[in-house]
């Protein structure tokens, strides 16, 4: 399957969505996992978060070559309660163990109110928000987190710490398009980084510092002389704390520097990330009508606030990123310059019939 693509035209969703499960199932993965996994990988790209989508589909597709990710994984549950679950992703691709996760933690909730899940031996699971919107899109509350290697310093420390532990929540509104925070814990997300260095341009003195410990413009340094910053210092230091014991700790997955880089270590190795996943039935604790509309109540409050001067609206958490992925559905997606690259690159892996402008 060849696909053109240029930046005055856009790739339709669909096209973008069988490439990606043409190359997955090249490389053995099943029907259903490619399905799923393309579905996270294109969504992503639809929200405009580009650092999270396809570009990452040939450094997956180099582990699943490899060995470090099975392509014909089977995640289970290995220990459960009423409320929660312990899962074992079989080192298969994150996105198929972290849907099948969020998925079980819905059950759980429909249940009991709440469910917890946590994931050990995953891999890179991509944009938390997605999963997080799983929940949300059934009238439950969605939180989805992730640790992952070392690469955000702490407040008095020289060198990474912790990862840059991402933490995602969606709230149902009763439509299609729930409330919806995705963040990474660092100053910005590595993939961010990684763009800017691809794209040879500087970044601002805030994202990271060099080796010895003071602020750098210079992305290429990261993330082998330098490591990110924590979101909102120590703060972000915290909420990264959290978050590896909820994924790492509780669920026995890597903690640390015990994960390895999905990026660039051996690509035969299994990484071993942990996630959890958190799910809220709102309607078993109120009417869902009632909670509906205290939400709406709380958009609008939010939507009349007094604007700064030159400032012509304030958004509501993730209402960018609808707005973007309701607009690609209808007229494709330009996919940026690095993206582009990423795909074409899927030459060097073996896929020379598949590029993108082939």
């Amino acid at each position: 399957m060849s696909l053109q693509n240029s930046p005055d035209r856009p790739i339709s969703v669909h096209d973008l969505e069988e490439f990606c499960c043409d190359v997955l199932r090249r490389v053995g993965v099943s029907e259903t996992d490619a399905r799923a996994t393309a579905d996270v990988l294109v969504t992503t790209d639809t929200c405009g978060v580009f650092t999270h989508g396809t570009k990452n589909l040939r450094g997956y597709v180099r582990r699943l070559q490899a060995g470090g990710l099975r392509a014909r994984a089977k995640p289970r549950i290995v220990a459960e309660g009423p409320a929660w679950a312990m899962i074992d992703g079989d080192s298969g691709l994150g996105m198929v163990t972290s849907t099948f996760a969020m998925r079980v933690a819905m059950e759980k909730a429909k249940l009991t109110g709440v469910g917890y899940v946590g994931v050990r031996n995953s891999c890179h699971f991509g944009a938390a928000g997605f999963y997080a919107a799983l929940a949300a899109r059934e009238n439950l509350i969605g939180i989805a987190v992730a640790n992952d290697i070392p690469s955000v310093t702490a407040p008095g420390a020289r060198g990474p710490v912790l990862g840059s532990n991402p933490l995602a929540f969606a709230v149902p509104t009763g439509d299609d398009r729930p409330i919806l925070m995705d963040m990474a814990t660092s100053t910005v997300a590595g993939g961010k980084v990684f763009a800017a260095a691809a794209l040879n341009q500087k970044i601002p003195a805030g994202w990271v510092v060099d080796a010895a410990g003071k602020p750098t413009t210079d992305p290429s340094l990261f993330p082998h002389t330098a490591t990110l910053t924590p979101m909102a210092g120590h703060k972000g230091y915290g909420l990264a704390l959290l978050i590896e014991t909820l994924s790492a700790i509780v669920t026995g997955a890597a903690m640390t520097h015990q994960v390895l880089s999905w990026s660039f270590d051996d690509p035969a190795r299994a990484t071993n990330h942990g996630a959890a996943f958190i799910a809220i039935d709102v309607g078993a604790m109120m009417s869902l009508k009632e909670f509906h509309a205290r939400v709406a109540h709380l958009v609008r409050e939010i939507r009349s606030t007094p604007r700064a001067q030159d400032c012509e609206r304030v958004f509501i958490p993730g209402e960018m990123e609808w707005e973007r992925r309701a607009q690609a559905l209808v007229s494709g997606i330009e996919l940026p310059p690095d993206v582009l690259a990423s795909l074409r690159g899927l030459s060097e892996l073996g896929f020379k019939s598949l590029l993108f402008g082939a």
